[in-house]
């Protein structure tokens, strides 16, 4: 086992005080938007010690990816799909205290063929303005730690009229023209084109109207959906004249409580706009943006990525693996995530999961153990076991949240 430190991000949309206050450290003087936990080159794990978050942390020797890469069979195993050699999962906390960006992910068809095409064009991979990172796909996962407030997949055409309706500005008259005339998944393609292709986006201003004509319905008491309205209101506080302000009446709202989850898989339009949660997903940086962020957005690539069908937020719901443990089984070959809450300190348990893993201690103190090495994780502490560590025991109070492939 070795123990790890986190990758910082400090993305303008982070918070100060959601992640330092889950390791009860004060505010930071920068924002801490994600904390990255595995071995991708944009920001692998560190190989060190303390708490995976530390902002006074000096450099390490190692970071996970050099460490996998010296012997890829004995850290991931068998059990990698396609017998690959890098981890296929990474980890990551993160805190919006503002909006994301309304953003897709590819799938891997398309991340290998688009990379491949970036690379041959001699775009650089240290280019703001590349779209691919990567060769992989990114379906991923969010497990609330706090209420999280998110909007995921297209509505049904019928519900987005309704949502619309009522609303006496251009942009809401142009959206129902097109539904009018087909209320399928091609009607709402229309839309979303529509709202952001650079030939016929709205103008900051006509976003503005359609801003107002929520606030007015909201206050009037005549709002088809509040949250929508609500929504629309607060991306506009945060992004005002952005489009993807409007296109946001097109998604589905998602509130998650503690401990739910949500699975975003490729193609799926969606914005995390605020809480803390926990991560998982297959080990990318691959992002599409459509809007409510200054990063680059390549509209074309973005709108030949988007599943236009109309379906609900797909949330997985835990399967109790034992009376302590329970996981989250995501469609995908990639990972699985699972949270252990330890109650009693007498009992030593063996945790469910095989092949390389992550460990995170989200609080108390667990020590865990294999045939040969044993450590104890305090909270905010992490690490990784290789594959060919076998059978992990843990034993303590706390909750220890773990990573690993199917």
């Amino acid at each position: 086992m070795e123990r790890l430190r986190g990758a910082v991000k400090d993305y303008a949309w982070g918070s100060t005080t959601a992640i330092p206050a889950l390791f009860d450290m004060g505010e930071s003087p920068t924002p801490v938007a994600e904390i990255w936990l595995g071995a991708h080159q944009s920001g692998p794990a560190l190989l060190t010690g303390g708490s995976v978050y530390n902002p006074t942390g000096g450099a390490a020797d190692r970071d996970l990816l050099t460490y996998i890469d010296e012997d890829p069979k004995g850290c991931l195993g068998t059990a990698i799909p396609g017998g690959g050699t890098v981890l296929p999962y990474l980890l990551k906390l993160i805190a919006p205290a503002k909006p994301l960006s309304l953003q897709v992910h590819p799938s891997r068809e398309q991340a290998e063929r688009r990379y491949a095409d970036e690379d041959s064009a001699g775009v650089a991979i240290t280019d703001p303005n590349r779209n691919y990172f990567d060769r992989n796909h990114k379906p991923e996962l969010l497990l609330a730690l706090t209420k999280f407030e998110a909007v995921a997949g297209f509505r049904a055409p019928r519900r987005v009229a309704d949502v619309v309706s009522g609303l006496e500005c251009t942009i809401a008259e142009t959206l129902l023209g097109f539904l009018k005339e087909d209320l399928s998944p091609v009607g709402i393609r229309r839309c979303f084109e529509y709202l952001l292709s650079n030939e016929t986006k709205p103008s900051p201003e006509a976003v503005g109207d359609l801003v107002e004509g929520c606030r007015a319905r909201l206050d009037a008491g005549t709002s088809p959906s509040m949250r929508a309205d609500r929504i629309a209101i607060h991306l506009a506080d945060h992004y005002p004249g952005d489009p993807g302000v409007v296109a946001s009446l097109l998604l589905n709202p998602v509130t998650l409580q503690p401990g739910e989850a949500l699975f975003v898989p490729a193609g799926t339009v969606h914005a995390y706009m605020a809480g803390t949660g926990i991560e998982i997903m297959a080990n990318s940086d691959n992002v599409l943006r459509a809007g409510l962020t200054a990063k680059h957005i390549d509209v074309p690539e973005l709108l030949a990525t988007v599943d236009y069908v109309a379906a609900p937020p797909i949330r997985i719901a835990p399967e109790r693996i034992t009376e302590g443990t329970r996981t989250f089984y995501a469609p995908v070959d990639d990972f699985e995530l699972s949270v252990t809450e330890l109650r009693d300190s007498n009992f030593r348990y063996q945790l469910p999961g095989r092949g390389p893993r992550i460990l995170l201690a989200l609080s108390g103190a667990i020590e865990v153990s294999t045939n040969e090495q044993r450590i104890t994780l305090n909270l905010g502490e992490s690490a990784f076991v290789r594959a060919d560590e076998g059978n992990l025991q843990v034993q303590g109070v706390g909750v220890l949240v773990q990573a690993n492939v199917p």
